[in-house]
Protein backbone atom coordinates (compact mmCIF):
# COMPACT_ATOMS: atom_id res chain seq x y z
CA UNK A 1 0.00 0.00 0.00
CA UNK A 2 1.51 3.20 -1.02
CA UNK A 3 2.02 6.30 1.15
CA UNK A 4 2.68 9.02 -0.70
CA UNK A 5 -0.98 10.68 -0.65
CA UNK A 6 -0.74 11.13 -4.56
CA UNK A 7 -0.04 7.34 -4.70
CA UNK A 8 -3.01 6.43 -3.03
CA UNK A 9 -5.38 8.73 -5.29
CA UNK A 10 -3.34 7.22 -8.59
CA UNK A 11 -4.47 3.77 -6.48
CA UNK A 12 -8.08 4.87 -6.07
CA UNK A 13 -8.17 6.09 -9.54
CA UNK A 14 -6.97 3.25 -11.15
CA UNK A 15 -9.25 0.81 -9.74
CA UNK A 16 -12.24 3.19 -10.51
CA UNK A 17 -11.05 3.07 -14.21
CA UNK A 18 -10.45 -0.97 -14.15
CA UNK A 19 -13.72 -0.91 -13.47
CA UNK A 20 -15.35 0.98 -15.63
CA UNK A 21 -13.02 -0.96 -18.63
CA UNK A 22 -14.02 -4.04 -17.35
CA UNK A 23 -18.01 -2.90 -17.63
CA UNK A 24 -17.20 -1.85 -20.74
CA UNK A 25 -15.51 -5.00 -22.67
CA UNK A 26 -18.44 -6.92 -20.79
CA UNK A 27 -20.62 -4.89 -23.13
CA UNK A 28 -18.34 -5.29 -26.06
CA UNK A 29 -18.26 -9.35 -25.83
CA UNK A 30 -21.91 -9.28 -25.43
CA UNK A 31 -22.52 -7.21 -28.57
CA UNK A 32 -20.31 -9.72 -30.30
CA UNK A 33 -22.13 -12.64 -28.92
CA UNK A 34 -25.75 -11.29 -29.97
CA UNK A 35 -24.38 -10.86 -33.47
CA UNK A 36 -23.05 -14.01 -33.40
CA UNK A 37 -26.02 -15.85 -32.35
CA UNK A 38 -27.84 -13.73 -35.44
CA UNK A 39 -25.55 -14.70 -37.67
CA UNK A 40 -25.21 -18.57 -37.11
CA UNK A 41 -28.74 -19.05 -36.68
CA UNK A 42 -29.83 -17.61 -40.20
CA UNK A 43 -31.63 -14.60 -38.49
CA UNK A 44 -30.52 -12.26 -40.99
CA UNK A 45 -33.37 -9.41 -40.50
CA UNK A 46 -32.55 -9.58 -36.96
CA UNK A 47 -28.87 -8.82 -37.76
CA UNK A 48 -29.56 -6.39 -40.16
CA UNK A 49 -31.39 -4.38 -37.54
CA UNK A 50 -28.67 -4.62 -34.52
CA UNK A 51 -25.97 -3.57 -37.09
CA UNK A 52 -26.18 -0.08 -36.70
CA UNK A 53 -26.08 -0.56 -33.12
CA UNK A 54 -23.62 -3.36 -33.03
CA UNK A 55 -21.54 -0.50 -34.90
CA UNK A 56 -21.73 2.54 -32.93
CA UNK A 57 -21.37 0.00 -29.71
CA UNK A 58 -17.67 -1.05 -30.88
CA UNK A 59 -16.54 2.29 -32.17
CA UNK A 60 -17.70 3.82 -28.67
CA UNK A 61 -15.92 1.44 -27.05
CA UNK A 62 -12.65 1.28 -29.46
CA UNK A 63 -12.96 5.25 -29.06
CA UNK A 64 -12.53 4.79 -24.91
CA UNK A 65 -8.95 2.45 -25.73
CA UNK A 66 -10.76 -0.54 -24.07
CA UNK A 67 -10.18 -1.89 -27.79
CA UNK A 68 -8.32 -0.45 -30.82
CA UNK A 69 -10.39 1.24 -33.78
CA UNK A 70 -9.06 -1.64 -36.14
CA UNK A 71 -10.58 -4.22 -34.30
CA UNK A 72 -13.37 -2.59 -34.32
CA UNK A 73 -13.83 -1.46 -38.14
CA UNK A 74 -12.28 -5.71 -38.47
CA UNK A 75 -15.30 -6.73 -36.60
CA UNK A 76 -18.09 -4.49 -38.26
CA UNK A 77 -16.49 -5.45 -41.26
CA UNK A 78 -16.88 -9.17 -41.28
CA UNK A 79 -19.65 -9.01 -39.67
CA UNK A 80 -21.34 -6.48 -42.84
CA UNK A 81 -19.76 -9.04 -45.18
CA UNK A 82 -21.30 -12.18 -43.92
CA UNK A 83 -24.77 -10.25 -43.39
CA UNK A 84 -24.34 -9.48 -47.25
CA UNK A 85 -23.50 -12.76 -47.87
CA UNK A 86 -26.88 -14.16 -46.59
CA UNK A 87 -29.03 -12.13 -49.12
CA UNK A 88 -27.30 -13.42 -51.97
CA UNK A 89 -27.81 -16.84 -51.26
Amino acid sequence: MPNIKSAIRRVKKTRFQTSINRIRKSKYRAAVKKMSIYLETGKVKEAKSFLPKFHSQLMKIAKTGVITKKTASRKISRVTKKINNFKKK
